[in-house]
């Protein structure tokens, strides 16, 4: 008998009303196949499932049956997602690196688009991933209210408050949530304290020496290193003034 999730809800009142911002640069760009119109469309909307999901996908992590799939009209957006997020690249570069709770923390954020409400709504989850697995895990978020009503089968999933009541924009998810835990962290050796014995100078733009400087050709000449010819020592006495004079000729 599966255990029902454990109830959970929003800290504040503030996350039960929809936001009302102004559009500007932090409002996310909305990618769906309803309003496709050309094939470059399609590949937008791919690349950002993959920015989402995987936060950026090289070559060797594409899902090449996948994609051919969503092109031909096979599965829907949200069947391409679930396929991301059972990938071997996501499983692992997020599960196998990272406790249960972590782990339901980035898929809250890459597949419901918003930050965990509480420390709660992380043990009802993760009590899922113990229980359902990874696979029943990532279907019950595809499949709740929350995402359908929000993404439903033709969108992908975004960051969907980047905009706060105050004004000030909320970070990225990638950049607030590093992708390894902190114990994984430490143990892949990262990050590294770095002893530079030299001590690197730093100069002011508007200080540095500009085109035409004589600054700039301080070294070379000082390469160059020229010898001049020493003086020659001559007496005077030994010096014929008679001959030496010119004079002209008949």
């Amino acid at each position: 008998m599966a255990i029902p999730l454990l109830e959970y809800a929003p800290l504040s009142q503030n996350n039960r009303v929809a936001g009302y911002e102004v559009p500007g640069d932090e409002q996310p760009r909305i990618f769906s196949t309803d309003n496709l119109l050309s094939a470059t469309d399609l590949d937008n909307l791919i690349e950002a499932a993959y920015r989402q999901i995987f936060f950026h996908a090289f070559e060797s992590d594409r899902e090449r049956f996948l994609e051919s799939q969503l092109r031909s009209g096979q599965i829907t957006v949200r069947e391409f997602i679930r396929g991301l997020a059972l990938s071997n690249t996501f499983t692992g570069s997020f599960y196998n690196l990272n406790s249960n709770y972590r782990f339901v923390e980035h898929c809250v954020q890459r597949i419901l688009g918003r930050d965990v409400y509480s420390e709660r709504e992380k043990i009802a989850w993760s009590i899922v991933v113990a229980t359902k697995g990874r696979a029943g895990f990532i279907n019950d978020l595809l499949n709740s209210d929350e995402y359908l009503e929000n993404f439903g089968d033709t969108i992908v999933p975004y960051q969907r408050r980047r905009v706060l009541p105050s004004g000030a924009s909320e970070l990225p998810f990638n950049i607030k949530s590093p992708r390894y835990d902190e114990y994984y962290r430490a143990k892949l050796g990262f990050p590294q304290i770095i002893w530079q014995t030299i001590v690197r100078r730093y100069t002011p733009p508007d200080k540095q020496p500009k085109a035409g400087d004589p600054a700039l050709f301080a070294s070379m000449a000082q390469s160059i290193n020229p010898t001049g010819n020493p003086p020659q020592q001559i007496s005077p006495y030994n010096i014929d003034y008679e001959k030496a004079v010119p004079y002209r000729r008949r």
